[in-house]
């Protein structure tokens, strides 16, 4: 029992540190790390986003909810199709967002996008707000909206949701093309209507009054006050006849004065880099105490921000945690701050509109309304797809590439192992796209560098780096088929090499590491019994064997899958 403990603290230890310098790169910032905490329940599966602090390095990088079809209403979206839509205008990484209503997909709680106010805050459940200096604020965040003409002030229910009886809500072009249908209502359309920025005077005339009850079309520099009831629908018919000066204001406390994005959330994971166990929010037992797939957000002490999701509901694979086991999971990571957002079924992390995580909706991945995404805004280049060149036929030349989302001057370079340059483009100026090339003339085996480097129109100057190998030694890797009982991996050497075989489950778990075996140049092969480190057999079903070759240039590896079936 002490050993197994060990085990664990070691493992979680490991996985938790805070500096996290080791995950693997994405884009320029930004790293993802996979880690696995053995628990009582069950191995549980954890990802972790790592970017930089909000609005850092003159703007490349920013933090904001997107919305799905970009309107409070319109559907659900899952979130690979979101960031595949922004590919364009960034390259992205994240996570779901809030939670949202099933019957029409509209966000729970508040939406802030650039500044401006798209949706109400749950004042019951925390707010994530991330303001002009890149600080991520956890709060129980309320609305007092008020809308007057040359009298008093009068209390707004809202903007962009369903209003209730008694209430008079705002609709903005966030919302939609339409206000709802809600039989009995009166509307006001008010054109031309402020940015709706909170906490600031909104003035508009009133334009039209239309008919009762039916949806009316809010104009793309509008917006709309639909009042529901007996008594504040003719109030607001008397009140705000067409010509009249209506001033609404969109009130918040605490006032977030400087954010510029938010979503709704909750519960408050971290507080003062500890885990919170009760947050005394409006969510019932089971959605904070049922281990589940949980997501959450947190801010680093030096201001870096980690978006993490949590695999669950799948036995065998990963277990899930309570809302307060993942407080305690981001408060080791080194979370200052954080809060949960989403979970079940919504749970997903994805780069570059390719998923990340297991979802455990059984359809996979799942629809959702909202999705917290880091954006970057400078030159992207994916890793080479053939980050091995090792003399195999069709592997003799790389297929190259990178992206600019504005209008830049790029410079476009490989740098060999000798650290001389072979220029492919010098000071060119690229309209926003992806721009591709094929080199074949490599002439020393070793680590090459893929480099780019762009100025866009703003002035802002960035770059990226993929380090790819050249290497000869370790070619013709083949594994079986179908192996049963043992798996015997072949291969050839060009050169005398100390060879390793690591065994992997499809999912990256290392299940065996055989130990280093010097080989000389030609035909070879290393094999695995079919056991894990403990001597026991393993199950049968689909692997990867993983052979590392390290020679006078340096360490190669190749993977390959197969199959192994158990005697």
């Amino acid at each position: 029992m002490l050993r197994r403990s060990a085990a664990i603290f070691l493992l979680v230890t490991a996985f938790a540190a805070p500096a996290r310098a080791q995950g693997t790169p994405l884009m320029p910032g930004v790293t993802y790390d996979r880690g696995v905490q053995f628990t009582p329940h069950g191995a549980v599966v954890v990802h972790v986003l790592t970017a930089p602090r909000p609005g850092s390095q003159s703007g490349l990088w920013q933090l904001a909810p997107v919305l799905a079809r970009g309107t409070v209403l319109g559907g659900g979206q899952r979130v690979t199709q979101m960031e595949k839509d922004l590919a364009a205008r960034a390259t992205v990484a994240g996570i779901n967002g809030d939670l949202f209503d099933p019957r029409d997909s509209r966000p729970a709680g508040v939406v802030i996008q650039g500044g401006l106010l798209l949706h109400t805050p749950r004042s019951t459940r925390s707010s994530i707000g991330v303001d002009s200096s890149g600080g991520l604020h956890v709060d129980r965040v309320k609305f007092f909206g008020t809308w007057r003409w040359t009298g008093q002030r009068r209390p707004l229910g809202g903007v962009n949701e369903v209003p209730k009886t008694g209430q008079v809500v705002l609709f903005t072009p966030g919302y939609g093309a339409r206000t709802p249908a809600v039989p009995g209502a009166t509307a006001v359309v008010l054109q031309p209507f402020p940015a709706p920025q909170p906490n600031a005077d909104l003035e508009a005339r009133v334009t039209a009054v239309p008919a009762v009850g039916g949806a009316v079309a809010i104009p793309p520099d509008g917006a709309v006050l639909v009042a529901v009831g007996a008594t504040v629908g003719p109030l607001l018919q008397t009140e705000a006849p067409v010509g009249t000066a209506v001033t609404t204001r969109l009130v918040l406390q605490p006032a977030w004065t400087g954010v510029q994005s938010a979503l709704g959330g909750g519960p408050l994971l971290v507080r003062g880099r500890k885990p919170v166990f009760r947050s005394v929010e409006d969510f019932t037992n089971d959605q904070v105490s049922k281990r589940d797939p949980r997501a959450g957000i947190g801010q680093l002490a030096d201001g870096r921000v980690i978006l993490v999701a949590v695999d669950g509901g799948q036995p065998g694979y990963s277990a899930g945690l309570t809302s307060f086991e993942l407080a305690q999971t981001l408060a080791r990571l080194g979370a200052v701050t954080a809060s949960a957002v989403d979970s079940g079924g919504s749970v997903t992390v994805a780069f570059d509109g390719q998923l990340l995580n297991r979802p455990s909706a059984p359809t996979g991945e799942r629809a959702v309304k909202e999705a917290l995404l880091v954006q970057y805004f400078g030159v992207y280049a994916a890793p080479p797809p053939s980050p091995l060149l090792n003399g195999d036929p069709g592997k003799a030349a790389e297929q190259l590439s990178y992206k600019i989302v504005r209008p830049s001057r790029v410079n476009a370079k490989l740098v060999g192992p000798d650290g001389a340059a072979r220029p492919l483009e010098v000071d060119v100026q690229h309209e926003p796209g992806s721009y591709q090339f094929t080199f074949g003339d490599f002439d020393a085996e070793g680590t090459w560098h893929w480099n780019v480097t762009a100025t866009d129109d703003l002035g802002r100057a960035s770059t990226i780096d993929r380090p790819f190998r050249y290497d000869k030694t370790l070619h013709g890797v083949v594994a079986p088929r179908s192996a049963r009982g043992r798996a015997t991996i072949r291969f050839t050497l060009a050169r005398a090499a100390r060879l390793r075989l690591r065994i992997e489950t499809r999912s990256g778990i290392v299940v065996r590491t055989l130990p280093d075996v010097a080989l000389q140049r030609g035909p070879g092969s290393l094999s695995w019994d079919g056991r894990l480190e403990q001597g026991t057999r393993a199950f049968g079903g689909s692997y990867v064997a993983h052979v590392f070759a390290t020679s006078e240039v340096g360490t190669s590896e190749v993977a390959v899958p197969f199959v192994f079936r158990r005697l």
